[in-house]
């Protein structure tokens, strides 16, 4: 069932109402069938099949001493996620989600890996835009070229989500110095370097008010910013800019983002700034243990499905959120009806049975 907005709202509140329980007493779960339906324009919503994109990409900035770990460790990891390895391979493959790891920029070379994975294996997307970002410190992260290339690569893997029938969309990142990139961009766009600059791998004292005065020299040294592209260009590594593809070319696609934590939800920040409506099709989640993850949420106006502490990034609270957003289709497409059951719809209107 296909029609406007407000009568896809009412008919899904109809429909969860009528489903054999007392009316809103499953909560959330009711709420994000409620949003999968407005995001689809179907009643009840379907989650037919599920995919988490990790986009990897290099920092300049690192060679600041941002980080705990060198840049070698993001070819690394990438290599550890096609190997199945990873903790995003663990959870995808708990939570029913295609895997697919994406070179948007990383400064080296992989095999010849499969787009579309064998037998559950993950797939490969070569979408090397640049051989890492620039030192935002130095100069801007990205030319004009490499960002629009960000972009237009995030736009064909958009195609292919939804060529492939993918329902929910997942987004992670793996990128060592991201967090620096991601604080950048969003105190760029506004937020207040306090509330958003944070220890990432887990840097020591030294090195956090060292991190924080190279953003702020930075903001200063780059400025001013004529438009969010600017902003983005400035500071994104190609990995996030990426993921701002992503979500920009799902635009009116019907299919359903789930956000990782701080450096997605940056991505999510440039996209939004680009185009403000991006996040009615938008779920946080989850809310990470970075200290700017609630602030740039709730700027966003979004809530996390779960809080579980994390800060690992590739993916992995995406897809758990993911999950439990299925859930929520779940039960609105599965569960039986008061009135095909011609049950008392008394049980209804009360709390508890």
């Amino acid at each position: 069932m296909k029609t406007d907005h407000l009568s896809i709202q009412a008919a899904i509140r109809a429909r969860l109402d009528d489903l054999t329980k007392p009316k809103g007493s499953l909560g959330k779960l009711e709420d994000y069938a409620e949003k999968l339906s407005l995001i689809q324009g179907t009643v009840p919503p379907r989650v037919r099949r599920k995919a988490v994109f990790v986009l990897a990409g290099d920092h300049g900035v690192v060679a600041q001493g941002v980080s705990l770990y060198p840049k070698e460790v993001t070819a690394q990891m990438v290599h550890n996620i096609m190997a199945g390895g990873a903790g995003i391979s663990v959870l995808s493959k708990s939570c029913g989600f295609d895997v697919y790891a994406v070179d948007a920029g990383v400064d080296a070379d992989f095999p010849d890996w499969p787009q579309t994975g064998l037998d559950g294996s993950p797939g490969f997307f070569s979408m090397k835009a640049v051989r890492g970002s620039k030192d935002f410190t130095v100069e801007p992260a990205l030319d004009e070229d490499a960002f629009t290339r960000c972009l237009d690569n995030g736009a064909a893997l958009a195609n292919f989500a939804i060529r492939e029938g993918y329902d929910i969309v997942a987004l992670g990142d793996m990128g060592i110095g991201n967090t620096t990139s991601a604080a950048a961009l969003l105190a760029g766009y506004g937020s207040d370097p306090d509330l958003i600059v944070d220890r990432g791998t887990g840097i020591d004292d030294e090195a956090l008010v060292r991190k924080k005065r190279l953003i702020l020299d930075a903001l200063a040294r780059r400025g001013p910013y004529d438009s969010p592209q600017s902003v983005a260009q400035a500071f994104a590594g190609p990995e996030i800019a990426t993921a701002a593809g992503i979500i920009l070319g799902l635009r009116g696609s019907g299919v359903a983002v789930m956000l990782d934590g701080f450096p997605i939800t940056a991505a999510a920040v440039i996209a939004w700034k680009m185009d403000p409506n991006v996040t009615s099709f938008l779920f946080a989640g989850h809310q990470s243990r970075v200290k700017g993850h609630k602030p740039i949420l709730d700027a966003l106006g979004l809530e996390p499905v779960v809080s579980l502490d994390m800060r690992l990034g590739e993916g992995t609270g995406a897809v758990i959120g993911g999950f439990i957003v299925e859930l929520g289709a779940r039960i609105a497409s599965e569960m039986a009806t008061f009135s095909a059951m011609a049950v008392s719809t008394a049980l209804a209107d009360e709390k508890d049975y």
